[in-house]
């Protein structure tokens, strides 16, 4: 599932490509991908200009110049495209947006969505999430204050979008592994330092994965070489068997709340 390095991605490099242009017509193959009819829709997205692209947490706003909003949340298997005609994957669409020519595919939205809402339903919808991890107001006092009440796992704590959104499976193991964290270690257990630890990790981790784009492998247009080279620097996800970069150890996978996770017991205490 795409997480906050992945949708920070996308959104510079939609801004590149479609902002400030306008939605000539659309496709709807999958009604429930969206939150309402089809023909409603289309009717009132079609011939609207996107006027900004905005990341929140998991999620992408475009915004209309019709002050209404598309609201996207990929989930797992959901991916974007694009391209046209000629140029697009061999997949089934849930959603086409047309600009002219150029078509943008979404792809895979069988849980993932996109949702027209107004304001106040976009904020309604958000309502829930945490702070954003990387927003300056979110300082290490704010995020202490935040996680010292916790007593939960730390990876599991870190993936609970509504403590900290943006935060999911893949880069709550890499944080763990760069503070040097086993994920099973108690949130309460970590004291000052420990949760310094985490808050550091958090911003290197994470700035790091947006400056290579992501771990996502699926390009976003032909040529695209940014989306996905976090892959060839990733830290312990998904590296069962192999040797730890840091201490020469094994990584190891468990299962923690049914779902994978990998750490080094060596160097991860």
């Amino acid at each position: 599932m795409p997480e906050l390095p992945e949708m920070e991605t996308y959104r510079k490099l939609l801004d590149k490509k479609i902002l400030g242009k306008t939605i000539t017509d659309v496709e709807i193959n999958r009604e429930k991908s969206i939150n309402i009819p089809s023909l409603e829709f289309v009717q009132e997205v079609k011939r609207k200009q996107i006027t900004k692209i905005e990341r929140r947490a998991k999620h992408l706003i475009f915004r209309l110049n019709s002050g209404k909003n598309l609201l996207l949340h990929l989930m797992l298997g959901g991916w974007m495209y694009i391209g046209n005609e000629h140029d697009n994957p061999s997949r089934t669409k849930q959603v086409i947006l047309y600009f002219g020519d150029m078509k943008f595919y979404f792809i895979g939205l069988r849980l993932g969505y996109l949702h027209l809402l107004n304001e106040q339903g976009l904020q309604e919808k958000l309502s829930d999430l945490g702070p954003e991890p990387l927003e300056p107001m979110l300082t290490f006092e704010r995020f202490k204050d935040i996680l010292q009440t916790k007593r939960g796992k730390i990876k599991i704590t870190l993936i609970n979008q509504k403590i900290i959104s943006g935060i999911g499976n893949f880069y709550s193991d890499e944080i763990c592994f760069e503070a040097k964290l086993k994920p099973t270690v108690t949130v309460d257990t970590l004291g000052k330092d420990g949760l310094f630890s985490v808050y550091n990790s958090i911003q290197t981790v994470l700035k790091n994965a947006i400056s290579l784009g992501g771990y996502m492998d699926n390009p976003l247009f032909l040529g695209d070489q940014h989306t996905g080279g976090y892959n060839a620097h990733t830290l312990v996800y998904g590296k069962e068997g192999e040797e730890c970069s840091r201490c020469g150890g094994t990584i190891v996978k468990i299962e923690l709340n049914s779902r994978k996770c990998f750490y080094c017991p060596d160097c991860q205490h």
